[in-house]
Formats: C-alpha cells, sequence, structure tokens
C-alpha cells in the first residue's frame, strides 16, 4: 500500500491511501506458502505443490462456508426471526451449495496425480490426514452433526483426539474446534426452533398440532388405497395386490409414528411434543408452500436439504478420487480409506427430518383442507 498527499477544494490536503491488488490480497504472502515439509519451495516437486495449492484452496472453501453457516445460524438464534430476513438466509445456503459445487471440481485437478505422482511423496504426510482439518470439523458443528453418528478415525476414540498434536498437547486445530464448540448450539437446533414454533394451520397449540397431522396421516392412508385401486384397476394379481397392500400399510403405519414421535420409545413427552411440532411444520411448509407466507420457509427449507446433498456429493467425491488415485490402501492417518469416506458419506446426515418427510408428501389434490389458510396471507398494515 502506498500513501501519498492529494488536494482537496479550497487548497487544503488529505491523506489518501492508493490500494494495489497485490496488496489487499495479500498476493506475495500467499504464494509464499507453498514450501511443504522444509518450508523450500525449491525441495517441492510440481505434484506436490498442486495436492499443497488444492487443499489450501479447500480450507479458503471452508472458511467462506463457514461465515455463511454463522451468519445463518446467527439470524435462526433470534425469536421471532424476521420474515424478511429468510431470503438472507436462503441466500447464504445457496452460496455454500456453489461453493461446495466449486470444490467438487477441484477433484478433477487431483486426478491429475498419478498413483505413482502421489507415492512419491505420500509417506513424508504420515500420520497427518485430511480428517485433521478443523475447519471441516467446525462445518460439521455449525450444522449441527450428532456425535453419535461420527465414525472414529482409526485408534482415536473422538475426533479431538485426532486434531492433537504428536504428544497429545492441544493444538491450532484444538483449539479452533473448542472454540466453535463454545460459541452455542448449533444451525440445527435453532432452526428446529424455528420451525417448532410455526403455527399449524391457525394454531400453535400441541392439540393443533396434532389434530393436523392426524387429519393428514387419514390423508395419506386414503391416498394409498387410491393406489391400491389403481394396482387393482390394472388386473394386478390377487397376491401381488395384497403384496403392495400390505408395504403401503407398512409405510402408514411408520410414517404416522414419525409424524407423531412415536418412532422412539425411550423419547420423554416433552422431547415428543417438541418433535412433533418440527415434524408437522416441515410437512406443512411443503404442504402449503403456495400461501405467500410460507413461500420463503419452504425455499429456507429447500435450500438446507439442497446444501446437505451437496456436502454429501463432495463427500462421494472425494471417495471416488482416492479410490482412482491410490486405491483402498490405509489413510495417511491410520483410516479405513476409501471405506471411512464412504461411509461418512452414508451416515453423515444432519437434517434426517427434512430428507424422511420428502417420502411422506402427498400430491396437491390430497393434502388436507385449511380452515385458516387466510392467516397465511400477505399481511396489510392498517391505514393511518
Amino acid at each position: 500500500m502506498r500513501t501519498r498527499r492529494a488536494s482537496a477544494a479550497g487548497g487544503a490536503s488529505r491523506i489518501t491511501n492508493d490500494m494495489n491488488y497485490w496488496d489487499y490480497i495479500h498476493v506475495e504472502e500467499l504464494l509464499a506458502l507453498q514450501g511443504g515439509f522444509d518450508d523450500d519451495e525449491q525441495k517441492v516437486g510440481n505434484d506436490e505443490a498442486l495436492f499443497i495449492v488444492v487443499h489450501q484452496i479447500y480450507e479458503l472453501w471452508f472458511k467462506l462456508i463457514l461465515r455463511e453457516l454463522t451468519s445463518a445460524r446467527e439470524l435462526f438464534r433470534q425469536n421471532p426471526v424476521p420474515d424478511q430476513k429468510l431470503a438472507s438466509a436462503a441466500r447464504s445456503f445457496r452460496r455454500v451449495v456453489t461453493i461446495f459445487e466449486q470444490a467438487i471440481e477441484h477433484f478433477r485437478v487431483m486426478e491429475t496425480l498419478t498413483t505413482r505422482d502421489y507415492l512419491d511423496f505420500r509417506d513424508r504426510l504420515i500420520p497427518a490426514s485430511g480428517f485433521q482439518s478443523a475447519q471441516l470439523r467446525e462445518i460439521e458443528l455449525v450444522l449441527g452433526l450428532d456425535d453419535a453418528l461420527r465414525i472414529p478415525l482409526g485408534r482415536e476414540g473422538s475426533y479431538k483426539e485426532a486434531l492433537k498434536t504428536a504428544d497429545g498437547a492441544p493444538s491450532a486445530a484444538t483449539r479452533r474446534v473448542e472454540a466453535r464448540l463454545a460459541s452455542g448450539p448449533s444451525l440445527k437446533h435453532f432452526l428446529y426452533e424455528w420451525l417448532s414454533r410455526t403455527p399449524i394451520d391457525g394454531s400453535s397449540e400441541p392439540e393443533g398440532v396434532v389434530s393436523f397431522l392426524r387429519s393428514y396421516t387419514r390423508s395419506m392412508r386414503e391416498e394409498n388405497e387410491r393406489r391400491v385401486q389403481m394396482a387393482i384397476d390394472k388386473a394386478l394379481t390377487p397376491a401381488d395386490v395384497e403384496r403392495l397392500r400390505a408395504r403401503y400399510e407398512a409405510e402408514s403405519a411408520t410414517a404416522e409414528a414419525f409424524l407423531l414421535a412415536e418412532d422412539d420409545p425411550a423419547a420423554d413427552e416433552a422431547t415428543r411434543e417438541k418433535r412433533r411440532a418440527v415434524r408437522a411444520a416441515i410437512v406443512f411448509i411443503e404442504s402449503y408452500r403456495e400461501l405467500p407466507r410460507l413461500a420463503w420457509p419452504r425455499e429456507v427449507l429447500d435450500r438446507i436439504l439442497e446444501m446437505e446433498q451437496a456436502m454429501l456429493i463432495w463427500r462421494q467425491r472425494h471417495a471416488r478420487m482416492v479410490e482412482r488415485v491410490i486405491g483402498r490402501r490405509t489413510g495417511t492417518g491410520g483410516s479405513a480409506g476409501v471405506d471411512y469416506l464412504d461411509q461418512t458419506a452414508l451416515r453423515y446426515r444432519v437434517f434426517g427430518d427434512l430428507w424422511t418427510v420428502r417420502s411422506l408428501l402427498l400430491r396437491k389434490p390430497s393434502v388436507p383442507e385449511l380452515e385458516h389458510a387466510s392467516d397465511y396471507g400477505f399481511r396489510v398494515e392498517d391505514s393511518p
């Protein structure tokens, strides 16, 4: 940055700063960060330099994702959440989706490494691992990944253990994660709190929630009966019809247990009541999304699903890149390698209720009629 003196109106002078591109984004500092183990880029080959740069870019993308997720979490922390701010949340989630889509493309660059190229420097990485990316763990924490779903990397009993130094001391990564944990509950926590306050057909009372859910499950059963009748009309054999009827009956029973929060016998009544409210809200918002005041809530839910989908695809693409370059070797950090990565893509779901409800949604003609649809129209301010 250069400082110069410029003339202002009336002959006075003022100090201005001439900002250069290279100063603003710290080009020289960035270009000096690819020195590898010895902090000497002269000792780093082109293949290793590629490996370093791609992972550094990932960490920068993770930083942006964390900023967007944190902003969205703070928005949903409010009670009530301002309706006019939902567009901002949807935009944050869409940006995260776009970043993950870009990150997925980076695996194509990594795949220009042949197996032999990577093996030339891979052993020097041991016991380092991408598992030790504190920012990736932070993303999982901000989203609200349940610790019970986590897959151990190897010998460590906790993901926090993998972030410590070789002698077991806290590292910059552990301090970063601990600070994130101390920042408060997750986006999922506040999102579900927001959903649980959604008036269901004009009522926020538990009785109103249950009444709506029972009406909805009756409509589900009627829809399934219609499908069975279609099978009969198409002249399926009696045995096929009975198999289909049993399948639909099992689906209806499972759906009803889920919506009424009876799928977890160990849950207490307060927990079940909160889950019913959240699940009813998701069904309600998705089923009546044409109502003006439900349009943006529905957009938010759809963007969240899109965001989690993008992250899952990123995990799956990561596994395929690793398998292509080095096969199914044990990971440098001691993990099961590709098998570990595949399992994270299958198990690391945060917003499970949003995914489950997709199996329960009905055609528009089949959803129950609302008694208080007018409550979800545009608000008209009183004239002075």
